[in-house]
């Protein structure tokens, strides 16, 4: 695993297992069962992440694997930690350099960075980080050689999740993750924010954002876990 890791990049096939096995068609993740069945799996697929990749890996396969080593990793941060309420009551979860990828120690945030320098906006709709209100997790690992329609997709799916982003023509406004307004200058960078959710929103919903008159509203941001095994400690 280590020598095919280093000659082509991680392999994703486990943890594409993984996500089929303990993620629901919501996105959310059986946290308890992975714990119990999955933790060797997961583990393992990390182990390929560990290792150096190749320098002249193309930009897709990169990108692709830079979000499944984000997501893997938060996931695996949540099992370590399982039972948890939220992320956010485990200790330093996005700052800490406890994770090895691309032979580096780096922290999610530092995984983060190294996507937002690519300048696609559309990962904001693939990392998760564990909170009911992230986007959600795809239920397949993402692969070069189908990253942008992977993305598209995503960004479609969580636009149409109405409990997460809604878009009300009559009124003209659009309420939509906080990530929209923390993450605004990499969207106004890729073209602009109201031409991203407009191009996104389910079936033409969101093309009132293209008028002069739009207003945008940014939901309240639920960092309670995004689980399906039930409560977790309170």
């Amino acid at each position: 695993t280590a020598i095919a890791a280093a000659a082509s990049g991680p392999d994703h096939a486990k943890w594409d297992s993984l996500l089929k096995q303990y993620v629901n068609s919501e996105g959310r993740v059986d946290y308890r069962a992975l714990k119990a069945g999955g933790g060797a799996e997961l583990d393992s697929y990390l182990h390929g992440v560990a290792v150096g990749w190749p320098e002249d890996m193309p930009t897709a396969a990169r990108k692709a694997a830079l979000i499944n080593a984000y997501n893997a990793l938060t996931v695996r941060w949540i099992v370590a930690n399982y039972p948890v309420a939220s992320i956010e009551k485990t200790s330093n979860p996005f700052k800490s350099l406890r994770h090895t990828v691309d032979g580096h120690k780096v922290s999610l945030d530092q995984v983060e960075a190294k996507l937002r320098a690519m300048k696609d906006p559309r990962i904001r709709a693939a990392l998760v980080c564990a909170g009911k209100s992230c986007p959600p997790l795809r239920r397949e690992a993402y692969v070069a050689d189908k990253l942008d329609a992977q993305l598209d997709d995503n960004v479609r799916a969580w636009l149409s999740n109405t409990g997460l982003n809604e878009f009300d023509p009559q009124r003209r406004v659009a309420s939509v993750s906080s990530i929209f307004k923390w993450y605004r200058h990499d969207f106004e960078a890729a073209g602009g924010l109201k031409p991203f959710l407009s191009r996104y929103a389910p079936q033409g919903r969101g093309d009132f954002l293209l008028g002069t008159v739009a207003m945008l509203k940014f939901k309240h941001y639920d960092w309670g876990l995004n689980e399906t095994s039930g409560p977790g400690v309170k």
